[in-house]
Order: C-alpha cells, then structure tokens, then sequence
C-alpha cells in the first residue's frame, strides 16, 4: 500500500459585520393651537398679616444634619438673621422642627 500525504489547506472565511440602519421616522406636524388668555388681576392684599418674622437666636452647628438643613432652607445664615417669610403651612412646619433655635414673631 502506497501512503499518500494529503496536505489540507484551511480556509477561514471572515464575514464583514452587518451595519443596521436605523429605521426612518416618518416626518409629523404639529399643530399649534393659541388661544386668547384672559389676565387676573390679584387684588393687594395686607403683607403685614401673610408674612412672618423669624430670627435665628441659637447656632445650628452641632445640630442634626436634617435641622441644619432646615435651617438653611428657611434662609438663616448666621445667629440674629431675621427672614420675613410667608405664613404658609410648609413654613409652619419647618418652624416647628427648629423652633427651639429661632425666635417668632407673627
């Protein structure tokens, strides 16, 4: 028997990557509506009776980090900073937190 050496060549086929396209949108309009808006005149109200005066009498250093932060969202900066602020029930509440550092005067 006669032996016969094959050589096998290997062919490795290296595909190209497919590029998606992104799909087209189709182009839309839009209406725009306008419409005649009336105006509301607020009547002036007393800003003696809606505000509130409220003064910083302790320092807030050394105090929880959420008091601090209160302290800071009603605008007090340092001891004896006076803000007049709105009577609302969010600036009630945030009062009452502190109430301990600050002085009030309705």
């Amino acid at each position: 028997m006669v032996e016969e050496n094959k050589i096998v060549k290997k062919v490795i086929v290296t595909k190209k990557p497919t590029i998606k396209k992104a799909p087209v949108k189709a182009a839309f309009k839009k209406e725009v509506v306008v419409k005649n808006a009336t105006v509301i005149k607020k009547t002036q109200t007393s800003s003696k009776r809606n505000t509130v005066n409220i003064t910083l009498v302790k320092s807030f250093h050394g105090r929880l980090p959420s008091h601090r932060a209160t302290i800071v969202g009603l605008g007090l900066k340092r001891i004896n900073h006076i803000k007049e602020l709105k009577d609302t029930p969010e600036i009630r509440g945030m009062i009452n937190k502190v109430a301990y550092l600050l002085k009030v005067e309705d």
